[in-house]
């Protein structure tokens, strides 16, 4: 595996779970930043809770504006929670929420075989299955945390 393919690869995996991921309610302003970026910053905070804005971005080479917007969807969403650093504050430090809110419900129980399935051009259960399990190994051994290790 070349680095290429494996950038090539973790983008299709992106556009795939981006397809599979259930849309957002009608009501919810999803115009100040993509659902990408929203993943993004939900992935660093998984390994970085008790952050602030500032920090994520320099972490994720998100811009501080797009890093904003996804923090305020991602509160809009329940996903998150915020509160005031005590050590400044001016600053806001954000951790995930305690309660799952409806919507983070709704993605968590979604699933990805009709994504796949149409990525893969095929609606065999074998190669589903085969790829799905594939699909599971990596995601047990190259967890959000892991991309913290990479710039340590």
């Amino acid at each position: 595996m070349t680095p290429v393919r494996l950038f090539l690869l973790g983008r299709t995996l992106m556009k795939i779970g981006e397809e599979a991921l259930p849309e957002p309610p009608p009501s919810a302003d999803t115009r100040r930043v993509g659902t990408r970026a929203a993943l993004v910053v939900l992935s660093d905070l998984l390994g970085h809770p008790d952050t602030s804005v500032s920090a994520i971005a320099v972490r994720t080479g998100l811009p501080q504006s797009q890093v904003s917007g996804a923090v305020a969807r991602l509160k809009d969403a329940g996903s998150i929670v915020t509160a005031p650093d005590p050590a400044d504050g001016r600053r806001q430090l954000i951790r995930r929420a305690p309660d799952v809110s409806d919507r983070v419900a709704e993605v968590r129980a979604s699933r990805i075989d009709d994504a796949l399935a149409a990525a893969l051009g095929t609606d065999d259960p074998g190669r589903l299955r085969e790829v799905a399990e594939a699909l599971d190994v990596l995601a047990r051994h190259l967890t959000p945390e892991a991309v913290g290790r990479l710039r340590a």
